[in-house]
């Protein structure tokens, strides 16, 4: 008898705003714990992570985890704020919603308003007058709405399209070479630069009694960048601190990677278009030991599996820190790397070495 088995449950391909937020949100940290977890399992699928392992990652229920990622399929990054429920009844039908939304999102001088944004007084002000029918509404009731629909009032920033016109072919060749070779597909990339310098974060403490790290004025101990190497199919990360990034330490890297499989056939290794990634003794190496490069797109750098595993590392080993020196960083960073692949081991290795209790049918 035959057997189906269900396609394993994953993201949409990302759109590059939508992957530039969230991996903004994932290395930079979120004042929400609830947006920060979410944007942790979109992007760790989006890099090819498997739903066991992002519910180790991010320490969730491995339902939570597909809940999530389906939400995002369905409604878009609106799914890293939680919809909670209860409250009065609504007062507004669904089309006046509709309406203040659209109105709120919409340059007041598109409204021939002389403003160039909203207020929530001159919001509520200007519904009244709406042509579409007045809509007398408080400014807190108002406030709330808006929240509730995911319109919070925020800093104007610019962003970047991809403009590589290789753009759908090269996510093509990541997706397949994940989907069909996890065990032999790497993923590398520079995380940095790292400067000797107290860096806040957050921890447990009393109430109104936070720790508090001191302040600095003299940095006379330059930078490092953290080359950074993980393994998809063994869900296992390590790297190196070096001082600069460079052909000769990103060859170096491949050296390492290409070591995890020393059995000659060929990998897969994927990376962004630094000019130090693919130049002439990069290429003519990778040729003669059968690494086979696979870049991100221009300014999609979201794309590498490896992005969704450097937000914990920044939590965890810089944020909150006070390192004296350079030495000290990096053996911190590789106690923290030792400690991560010794407690995230891929639940697939971990259920070939159970024994099966029944032969799986014909």
């Amino acid at each position: 008898m035959e057997v189906l088995v269900a396609e394993p449950v994953k993201v949409r391909r990302l759109t590059d705003q939508e992957g530039r937020r969230l991996q903004q949100i994932v290395r930079r940290g979120s004042t929400s714990s609830v947006r920060y977890r979410r944007a942790m399992m979109i992007l760790a699928s989006a890099g090819g992570n498997r739903v066991p392992v992002i519910a180790q990652l991010v320490a969730a229920d491995e339902d939570t985890v597909r809940e999530v990622l389906h939400r995002f399929n369905e409604i878009g990054l609106a799914c890293l704020d939680p919809q909670w429920a209860g409250g009065r009844p609504r007062l507004l039908s669904p089309d006046q919603e509709d309406l203040v939304v659209a109105t709120a999102t919409t340059r007041p001088t598109n409204l021939d308003q002389p403003f160039t944004r909203w207020s929530i007084r001159k919001l509520a002000a200007y519904l009244c007058t709406t042509a579409g029918g007045a809509i007398r509404i408080g400014r807190e009731a108002l406030r709330c709405l808006l929240a509730r629909r995911g319109i919070t009032f925020q800093r104007t920033k610019t962003w970047k399209e991809s403009t590589d016109p290789d753009r759908d072919a090269k996510l093509d060749r990541i997706e397949h070479v994940i989907d069909n070779f996890p065990d032999r597909t790497f993923a590398f990339d520079e995380f940095g630069p790292l400067g000797i310098r107290p860096t806040g974060g957050a921890c447990w403490a009393e109430r109104g009694r936070p720790d508090r790290v001191a302040a600095t004025y003299h940095r006379t101990h330059g930078v490092t960048y953290f080359h950074g190497c993980y393994s998809i199919g063994d869900d296992t990360l390590w790297g190196v601190n070096r001082q600069r990034k460079g052909t000769t330490n990103t060859l170096a890297a491949l050296k390492s990677i290409r070591a995890a499989r020393p059995d000659g056939a060929p990998i897969y290794v994927i990376l962004d278009n630094l000019s130090a990634h693919k130049g002439p003794v990069i290429r003519r190496w990778t040729r003669h030991n059968k690494v086979r490069l696979c870049f991100t797109p221009t300014n999609a750098s979201w794309a590498n599996p490896i992005e969704a595993h450097f937000g914990p590392l920044r939590q965890f080993t810089l944020a909150n820190s006070q390192h004296p020196n350079h030495t000290v960083q990096t053996r911190v960073l590789h106690a923290y790397l030792r400690w991560r692949n010794a407690n995230a081991r891929h639940p697939e290795v971990l259920a070939a070495q159970r024994p099966r209790t029944r032969p799986h049918p014909q």
